[in-house]
Protein backbone atom coordinates (compact mmCIF):
# COMPACT_ATOMS: atom_id res chain seq x y z
CA UNK A 1 0.00 0.00 0.00
CA UNK A 2 0.84 3.46 -0.61
CA UNK A 3 -0.12 6.51 1.12
CA UNK A 4 -1.62 8.06 -1.60
CA UNK A 5 -2.39 12.00 -0.97
CA UNK A 6 0.19 14.33 -0.68
CA UNK A 7 -0.13 17.44 1.56
CA UNK A 8 -1.93 19.66 -0.90
CA UNK A 9 -4.65 16.46 -1.67
CA UNK A 10 -5.23 16.45 1.55
CA UNK A 11 -5.53 19.99 2.69
CA UNK A 12 -8.51 19.66 0.09
CA UNK A 13 -9.98 16.66 1.50
CA UNK A 14 -10.44 18.32 4.53
CA UNK A 15 -11.77 21.35 3.41
CA UNK A 16 -14.86 19.25 1.52
CA UNK A 17 -15.17 16.78 4.53
CA UNK A 18 -15.05 19.68 7.70
CA UNK A 19 -18.28 18.52 8.43
CA UNK A 20 -18.33 15.28 8.55
CA UNK A 21 -15.03 14.31 10.16
CA UNK A 22 -16.60 16.60 13.21
CA UNK A 23 -18.93 13.41 13.82
CA UNK A 24 -17.50 10.34 12.86
CA UNK A 25 -14.31 8.55 13.10
CA UNK A 26 -11.51 9.66 10.76
CA UNK A 27 -8.29 9.94 10.23
CA UNK A 28 -5.70 12.32 11.72
CA UNK A 29 -5.66 15.56 11.14
CA UNK A 30 -3.25 17.62 11.53
CA UNK A 31 -2.02 21.37 10.49
CA UNK A 32 -1.07 19.80 7.12
CA UNK A 33 -3.92 17.99 6.73
CA UNK A 34 -5.50 14.70 7.04
CA UNK A 35 -3.79 11.69 5.17
CA UNK A 36 -5.48 8.04 4.42
CA UNK A 37 -4.00 5.01 4.12
CA UNK A 38 -3.76 3.41 0.69
CA UNK A 39 -1.87 2.32 -2.39
CA UNK A 40 0.76 0.52 -4.46
CA UNK A 41 4.25 -0.80 -2.56
CA UNK A 42 7.13 1.28 -2.80
CA UNK A 43 9.93 -1.39 -3.53
CA UNK A 44 13.87 -0.62 -2.90
CA UNK A 45 15.50 -4.18 -2.65
CA UNK A 46 15.65 -7.81 -2.11
CA UNK A 47 17.38 -10.06 0.15
CA UNK A 48 18.81 -13.47 0.54
CA UNK A 49 16.33 -15.92 0.66
CA UNK A 50 16.13 -17.17 3.94
CA UNK A 51 13.31 -19.38 6.54
CA UNK A 52 11.79 -21.02 3.62
CA UNK A 53 10.49 -17.53 2.19
CA UNK A 54 10.85 -17.55 -1.43
CA UNK A 55 11.65 -14.03 -2.32
CA UNK A 56 12.77 -11.58 0.56
CA UNK A 57 11.81 -7.64 -0.54
CA UNK A 58 12.64 -4.46 0.88
CA UNK A 59 9.65 -1.36 0.96
CA UNK A 60 9.64 2.32 1.83
CA UNK A 61 6.29 1.53 2.77
CA UNK A 62 4.94 -1.83 3.42
CA UNK A 63 6.08 -5.19 5.09
CA UNK A 64 4.47 -8.03 5.78
CA UNK A 65 3.47 -11.41 3.26
CA UNK A 66 2.12 -11.14 0.02
CA UNK A 67 1.72 -14.08 -2.72
CA UNK A 68 2.97 -12.22 -5.98
CA UNK A 69 3.10 -15.08 -8.78
CA UNK A 70 -0.91 -16.07 -9.36
CA UNK A 71 -4.04 -14.65 -9.77
CA UNK A 72 -5.60 -13.86 -6.70
CA UNK A 73 -9.51 -13.96 -5.80
CA UNK A 74 -9.49 -13.58 -2.28
CA UNK A 75 -7.40 -13.05 0.71
CA UNK A 76 -8.07 -12.67 4.62
CA UNK A 77 -6.73 -12.41 7.52
CA UNK A 78 -7.49 -11.90 11.61
CA UNK A 79 -5.51 -9.39 13.47
CA UNK A 80 -5.21 -7.15 16.76
CA UNK A 81 -5.62 -3.48 16.86
CA UNK A 82 -2.02 -2.67 18.24
CA UNK A 83 -1.82 0.75 20.48
CA UNK A 84 -0.18 3.61 19.11
CA UNK A 85 2.74 4.96 21.76
CA UNK A 86 2.32 8.72 20.92
CA UNK A 87 5.59 10.62 22.19
CA UNK A 88 6.01 13.65 19.19
CA UNK A 89 4.82 14.88 16.74
CA UNK A 90 2.41 13.18 13.66
CA UNK A 91 2.89 9.50 12.68
CA UNK A 92 1.06 7.09 11.05
CA UNK A 93 0.44 2.85 11.16
CA UNK A 94 -1.83 0.79 8.67
CA UNK A 95 -3.04 -2.53 8.87
CA UNK A 96 -4.60 -4.48 6.10
CA UNK A 97 -5.76 -6.82 3.89
CA UNK A 98 -5.43 -6.28 0.09
CA UNK A 99 -5.14 -7.98 -3.43
CA UNK A 100 -3.04 -6.15 -6.30
CA UNK A 101 -0.29 -3.59 -5.66
CA UNK A 102 2.90 -5.29 -5.73
CA UNK A 103 3.49 -5.70 -8.87
CA UNK A 104 0.66 -3.90 -10.13
CA UNK A 105 -0.91 -0.57 -10.28
CA UNK A 106 -4.30 -0.65 -8.17
CA UNK A 107 -4.78 -2.26 -4.93
CA UNK A 108 -8.03 -3.13 -3.40
CA UNK A 109 -7.70 -3.31 0.59
CA UNK A 110 -9.38 -2.68 4.05
CA UNK A 111 -7.99 -2.42 7.10
CA UNK A 112 -7.68 -0.38 10.38
CA UNK A 113 -5.28 2.42 11.65
CA UNK A 114 -3.55 4.34 14.08
CA UNK A 115 -2.34 7.71 13.60
CA UNK A 116 -0.71 10.01 16.21
CA UNK A 117 -1.61 13.64 16.50
CA UNK A 118 0.80 14.86 19.16
CA UNK A 119 0.70 12.90 21.93
CA UNK A 120 -2.93 11.59 20.98
CA UNK A 121 -4.16 8.33 19.16
CA UNK A 122 -6.46 8.02 17.08
CA UNK A 123 -7.99 5.14 15.42
CA UNK A 124 -10.53 4.20 12.43
CA UNK A 125 -11.60 1.36 9.98
CA UNK A 126 -11.32 1.96 6.09
CA UNK A 127 -11.51 0.88 3.12
CA UNK A 128 -10.12 1.75 -0.68
CA UNK A 129 -9.88 0.99 -4.45
CA UNK A 130 -6.68 2.60 -5.30
CA UNK A 131 -5.98 4.47 -7.44
CA UNK A 132 -9.62 5.99 -5.86
CA UNK A 133 -9.63 7.70 -2.55
CA UNK A 134 -9.39 5.64 0.78
CA UNK A 135 -13.19 5.92 2.79
CA UNK A 136 -13.52 6.02 6.93
CA UNK A 137 -15.92 3.58 7.90
CA UNK A 138 -17.50 5.58 11.53
CA UNK A 139 -17.79 3.25 13.40
CA UNK A 140 -15.38 3.14 16.70
CA UNK A 141 -12.48 1.22 17.27
CA UNK A 142 -9.85 0.88 20.22
CA UNK A 143 -6.78 -0.62 20.65
CA UNK A 144 -6.85 -3.55 21.55
CA UNK A 145 -9.99 -4.70 19.45
CA UNK A 146 -9.86 -8.20 17.31
CA UNK A 147 -10.05 -7.69 13.27
CA UNK A 148 -11.41 -10.10 10.78
CA UNK A 149 -11.20 -8.61 7.02
CA UNK A 150 -10.77 -9.98 3.70
CA UNK A 151 -11.20 -9.19 0.70
CA UNK A 152 -12.65 -11.24 -2.52
CA UNK A 153 -13.31 -11.00 -6.27
CA UNK A 154 -16.91 -11.02 -7.29
CA UNK A 155 -16.61 -11.17 -11.26
CA UNK A 156 -17.25 -8.38 -13.19
CA UNK A 157 -14.92 -6.23 -12.21
CA UNK A 158 -16.55 -6.15 -8.47
CA UNK A 159 -14.96 -6.68 -5.03
CA UNK A 160 -16.41 -7.68 -1.75
CA UNK A 161 -14.23 -6.03 1.06
CA UNK A 162 -15.17 -6.88 4.47
CA UNK A 163 -13.83 -6.12 7.48
CA UNK A 164 -15.55 -7.09 11.27
CA UNK A 165 -14.19 -5.64 14.83
CA UNK A 166 -15.53 -8.57 17.13
CA UNK A 167 -14.75 -6.58 20.05
CA UNK A 168 -17.15 -3.52 18.87
CA UNK A 169 -19.30 -5.50 17.15
CA UNK A 170 -19.37 -4.25 14.11
CA UNK A 171 -19.07 -5.57 10.83
CA UNK A 172 -19.21 -3.77 7.30
CA UNK A 173 -19.28 -5.19 3.43
CA UNK A 174 -18.72 -2.85 0.68
CA UNK A 175 -18.96 -3.83 -2.92
CA UNK A 176 -17.07 -2.15 -5.20
CA UNK A 177 -15.94 -1.65 -8.68
CA UNK A 178 -12.34 -1.19 -10.19
CA UNK A 179 -11.75 -2.37 -13.39
CA UNK A 180 -8.56 -3.72 -15.14
CA UNK A 181 -7.56 -4.91 -11.90
CA UNK A 182 -4.64 -7.57 -12.40
CA UNK A 183 -5.29 -9.35 -9.44
CA UNK A 184 -1.67 -10.38 -9.33
CA UNK A 185 -0.85 -10.16 -5.74
CA UNK A 186 -2.49 -11.25 -2.67
CA UNK A 187 -1.26 -9.11 0.44
CA UNK A 188 -1.43 -9.21 4.54
CA UNK A 189 0.37 -6.23 5.24
CA UNK A 190 1.75 -3.08 7.76
CA UNK A 191 1.60 0.24 6.10
CA UNK A 192 3.66 3.80 6.58
CA UNK A 193 1.60 5.78 4.19
CA UNK A 194 2.36 8.33 2.10
CA UNK A 195 2.71 11.04 1.39
CA UNK A 196 5.03 14.23 3.09
CA UNK A 197 5.20 17.76 1.11
CA UNK A 198 7.99 15.96 -0.83
CA UNK A 199 5.97 13.16 -1.67
CA UNK A 200 7.73 11.04 1.29
CA UNK A 201 6.76 8.45 3.00
CA UNK A 202 5.27 9.79 6.69
CA UNK A 203 6.66 8.43 9.97
CA UNK A 204 5.61 5.26 10.91
CA UNK A 205 3.39 5.02 14.37
CA UNK A 206 5.45 3.16 17.13
CA UNK A 207 2.65 0.51 17.50
CA UNK A 208 4.85 -2.03 19.29
CA UNK A 209 4.08 -5.42 17.98
CA UNK A 210 1.23 -6.22 15.51
CA UNK A 211 -0.42 -9.69 15.72
CA UNK A 212 -2.00 -11.40 12.51
CA UNK A 213 -3.22 -14.78 12.40
CA UNK A 214 -5.60 -16.70 9.74
CA UNK A 215 -3.37 -15.31 6.99
CA UNK A 216 -5.50 -16.61 3.64
CA UNK A 217 -4.86 -16.36 -0.02
CA UNK A 218 -7.71 -18.29 -2.30
CA UNK A 219 -8.94 -19.86 0.99
CA UNK A 220 -5.29 -21.89 1.58
CA UNK A 221 -2.94 -20.94 4.43
CA UNK A 222 -0.61 -17.67 3.04
CA UNK A 223 2.33 -19.91 3.11
CA UNK A 224 1.61 -22.00 0.43
CA UNK A 225 0.58 -19.01 -2.19
CA UNK A 226 2.80 -18.43 -5.14
CA UNK A 227 5.95 -16.78 -5.01
CA UNK A 228 5.31 -15.99 -1.44
CA UNK A 229 7.14 -12.76 -0.21
CA UNK A 230 8.53 -11.40 2.86
CA UNK A 231 8.84 -7.82 2.82
CA UNK A 232 10.86 -5.71 5.08
CA UNK A 233 10.33 -1.87 5.78
CA UNK A 234 13.00 0.22 5.21
CA UNK A 235 13.86 3.88 5.37
CA UNK A 236 16.13 5.67 2.90
CA UNK A 237 19.19 4.45 4.52
CA UNK A 238 18.23 1.09 4.19
CA UNK A 239 17.84 0.04 7.94
CA UNK A 240 15.12 -1.74 9.08
CA UNK A 241 11.75 0.31 10.67
CA UNK A 242 10.10 -3.00 11.67
CA UNK A 243 11.19 -6.61 11.94
CA UNK A 244 8.74 -9.62 10.56
CA UNK A 245 8.88 -12.80 12.22
CA UNK A 246 8.77 -16.00 10.78
CA UNK A 247 5.58 -17.61 9.57
CA UNK A 248 3.87 -20.23 12.21
CA UNK A 249 2.04 -22.61 10.44
CA UNK A 250 2.00 -20.85 7.01
CA UNK A 251 -0.82 -18.54 8.59
CA UNK A 252 0.61 -16.40 11.46
CA UNK A 253 3.12 -13.83 11.99
CA UNK A 254 4.28 -10.46 14.00
CA UNK A 255 5.58 -7.36 12.63
CA UNK A 256 7.68 -4.96 15.55
CA UNK A 257 8.13 -1.70 15.02
CA UNK A 258 11.63 -0.11 15.58
CA UNK A 259 11.78 3.00 14.13
CA UNK A 260 9.51 5.74 12.86
CA UNK A 261 11.56 7.35 9.85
Amino acid sequence: MVRRWCILLAMLAVAAGAALSATTASAATTSAGRFNPGGAIHLVGARSHGRGIQAQAESTNWSGYAGTTGTYTSVSASWTQPAGTCSRGDQYAAFWVGLDGYSSSTVEQTGSEVDCVGRTAQYYAWYEMYPGPSENYTYKVAAGDQFNASVTYEGNNEFSLYIADTTQGWSHTTVASLSGAARSSAEVIVEAPCCTASGGILPLTDFGTASFSNSLADGAAIGSAGGLTEITMVDNAGRDKDTVSALTGGESFTATWLRST
